[in-house]
């Protein structure tokens, strides 16, 4: 890939164990050199389960942690370099936002559009420009007849999306969403998922979106899974998601429509494309498929 957004360099990490003493423990790690590049204006998706490691690769990313081992690039920036100041965390913080799982933890005025100009605020913009990009923050988010709301009385979807516009109007170029989704009911997520789609397609915004839904990452051009802290699989969502019996041994379970499509060729659908992932064209397939058997045509 030339000139990645992001670039893992054979990166590890460890916790620590938490224990006091004058020499730190580390625990194994939950990250084993990772090497992996991000393409500028993709829409990517981490998928693993609880515990794979996928959270800690987003923080190390942001420099809320740091990597035991290896180097990290933003941009074409080694942020794991030692001489790095505190501008230059600043600068990359800017690049790189993060929404994370819990949009009342991200919530900090009394207003909407309060909320979404804290962070242009902090960043010293110019009062008129922090009115503008509220402003368009808010139209991007579909939120704009929200601005005067106070963000609790907001139902969950809406309060992350209010979290989302806060992180776009400082005007990042890339966005990771961190289980962004998980404590959304089903209105919420489609919201949430549609503004994410919307900010990549339109918005030219990088996109990782880390998850362990498997119909959120359908929507995604790539697919990464972390089993164990490694890359267990990496592709398309349809190379990815035909891998059902590896996505089954790392704890994840497969789409449905990958699922119903994989069983019916286990019992015999031999003509099924079980690695098709549109929900349409899989029904428009099962009824051509049919048709054609109960004419009697050959398979």
């Amino acid at each position: 890939m030339e000139n990645p957004f992001i670039k893992l360099d054979d990166v590890s990490f460890s916790y620590e164990s938490g224990e006091e003493g004058p020499v730190t423990v580390l625990l194994p790690p939950i990250l084993k050199h990772i090497n992996l590049e991000i393409a500028k204006g993709s829409f990517t998706a981490i998928l693993g389960h609880n515990g794979s490691g996928k959270s800690t690769l987003a923080k190390l990313l942001n420099l809320i942690l740091f990597p035991t081992e290896g180097k990290i690039y933003i941009d074409g920036k080694n942020i794991t370099d030692e001489n790095m100041t505190e501008d230059d965390v600043y600068e990359i913080r800017r690049k790189i936002g993060m929404v994370f799982q819990n949009p009342d933890n991200q919530l900090v005025a009394t207003v909407v559009e309060e909320d979404v100009a804290f962070g242009p605020e902090n960043l010293g913009i110019k009062p008129e420009e922090i009115r503008k990009r509220v402003d368009e923050a808010l139209e991007t988010v579909g939120m704009s007849a929200f601005k005067k709301h106070s963000p609790h009385q907001l139902s969950g979807g809406q309060k992350q999306r209010v979290a989302i516009a806060g992180i776009i109007a400082m005007l990042p170029e890339c966005i990771v969403f961190d289980e962004s989704t998980a404590m959304l009911d089903p209105k919420g997520r489609k919201e949430v998922m549609d503004t994410i789609e919307r900010l990549n397609r339109e918005n030219g915004i990088t996109v990782l979106h880390i998850t362990h839904n498997m119909e959120e990452a359908f929507r995604a051009d790539r697919v990464i899974v972390i089993s164990d802290g490694v890359i267990s699989l990496d592709g398309t969502p349809q190379e990815v998601f035909s891998n059902v019996e590896k996505l089954r041994t790392v704890g994840l379970d497969v789409p449905q429509v990958t699922e119903l499509l994989y069983e019916l060729k286990s019992i015999g659908y031999d003509e099924i494309d079980y690695t098709e992932t549109d929900e349409l064209k899989c029904a428009k397939m099962l009824a051509e498929i049919i048709k054609r058997r109960g004419s009697g045509d050959p398979e």
